[in-house]
């Protein structure tokens, strides 16, 4: 039997007891229907306003890898840094070792430089064409050395210099400044401006 939607629920229970027919269920409420809702609107869960767990736990590790991440760059430009200075110093190692490589054999030579300087120097009443054979073998020589950053120093006439001369001996003289080269005793020479011997020197001083 259709139930008449103008009577009251009650009478429709009430007559339908006494006709043997099931009872309607009852609507719930407008006010039941918020509670239930305000409920599951605060009830914890994936979606839910409360803190989630699994969520603190992954901003924690992301945290954590950046922080790696940053630690590992920093190490990676210092060992880069390191390398750069490492090769850096071996390449200046190496420009000295081809520099200065040829130092021993340069100190073998000028005792033979010396020798041609001190026979040219005593070959004055010489013919001149042994005289010139001795000059030419001596430019030869200082020629090669030049090719190979060797230098020669002659300071005469020049003030002295401690780093590239060697008093042997201070003599008055009026005539010149106190500490100027008044004789070259042996001459000196420099490897790529490195000395190898210094100029041996007479040096003038005050009357």
């Amino acid at each position: 039997m259709a139930r008449d939607p103008q009577k009251p629920v009650d009478e429709e229970i009430e007559r339908a007891e006494r006709d043997g027919e099931p009872q309607p269920t009852q609507a719930p409420l407008e006010g039941d229907l918020d509670a239930v809702a305000d409920e599951l609107e605060h009830e914890p869960g994936e979606n839910g306003g409360d803190a989630n767990p699994e969520a603190e736990v992954l901003a924690a590790r992301v945290e954590e890898l950046e922080q790696a991440l940053t630690e590992a760059k920093d190490q990676s430009m210092r060992a880069a840094a390191e390398a750069q200075n490492a090769r850096r110093r071996a390449e200046q190692d190496a420009e000295k070792a081809r520099k200065f490589a040829l130092e021993k054999f340069v100190k073998e030579l000028l005792p033979v430089v010396d020798s041609l300087e001190k026979g040219l120097e005593s070959m004055q009443e010489v013919d001149e064409t042994h005289r010139e054979g001795v000059s030419m073998t001596l430019k030869m020589q200082l020629d090669a050395l030049a090719k190979f950053g060797v230098e020669q120093i002659d300071p005469q006439g020049e003030p002295f210099d401690p780093q590239f001369h060697e008093a042997m001996s201070m003599v008055p003289n009026p005539e010149l400044d106190p500490n100027t080269v008044m004789d070259v005793m042996q001459k000196g020479y420099t490897l790529n401006g490195r000395l190898v011997r210094p100029a041996m020197v007479i040096v003038s001083k005050s009357a």
